[in-house]
């Protein structure tokens, strides 16, 4: 059996697929990222907003534990996606890390590796301890998913404006 976890950006033909994961069962990868309990920063209470760029999409500019990350707010993908640069901006060696979920982009196969940012905060909407994916090759830029987006209280695209509420 494989596990299903998606990470497709939206209208960018950025779509991953975690096929397998060698050291795990088939079916643990996707509940647990989805099951992990919210830690929002409470000082953050009041919406953030995100407006929608030019190109149609929402691009955040993020600080995942103080580096700046620019994603693509994607509601379809399960997790966040991280490209190699990126991920070695964020302090991770690429090189040394496990990638063992095998996983098909846009670009053909590519592996991943699953690490846990300490935190990331967009528009002063912080949450802490977030699961996410390394991907080796093939995901040309990251993706904000749904490790981080749901464990929102809630999240809303209007016309021109993407709604974030801690």
């Amino acid at each position: 059996m494989a596990a299903v976890a998606t990470l497709s950006a939206v209208g960018a033909a950025q779509t991953v697929l975690v096929l397998e994961h060698n050291s795990r069962p088939a079916y643990s990868a996707a509940p647990q990222l989805a099951s992990a309990v919210a830690q929002v920063d409470p000082v953050a209470s009041s919406a953030s907003a995100i407006a929608k760029s030019p190109d149609g999409h929402y691009w955040a500019e993020a600080s995942v534990d103080g580096h700046a990350v620019r994603f693509l707010v994607d509601t379809g993908a399960s997790a966040v996606a991280l490209t190699g640069e990126d991920a070695r901006r964020l302090g991770f060696d690429p090189a040394s890390l496990n990638y063992s979920y095998a996983v098909q982009t846009a670009n053909g196969e590519a592996h991943a590796a699953r690490v846990t940012l300490p935190n990331i905060a967009v528009a002063g909407a912080r949450v802490e301890n977030v699961d996410a994916f390394v991907i080796d090759h093939g995901l040309e830029t990251s993706l904000l998913g749904m490790t981080y987006l749901g464990r929102l209280s809630r999240f809303e695209a209007t016309p021109n404006t993407l709604i974030l509420r801690p």
